[in-house]
């Protein structure tokens, strides 16, 4: 997926399931860095898409937030 079909994907989403997926990314996150660090990872590009992701869930959070005060 090209980022702003996944921009566009997270924007539909509610602030309930962002949050659910961010939990399940940095769960993932996690295991991965383990993964990492036995050296038993396939893909070392996945923790950095992760990563992006949890950051572009977070900023649209953000972005509601401060639109919600207004």
């Amino acid at each position: 997926m090209k980022v702003n079909e996944v921009v566009k994907e997270l924007r539909s989403l509610s602030d309930e399931e962002l949050t659910a997926r961010i939990t399940e990314a940095k769960k993932e996150l996690f295991d991965l860095r383990l993964k990492q660090s036995t050296g038993s990872l396939e893909k070392p590009s996945r923790i950095r898409e992760l990563r992006k992701n949890v950051a572009r869930m977070k900023t649209i959070l953000k972005e509601r937030e401060i639109g919600g005060e207004k």
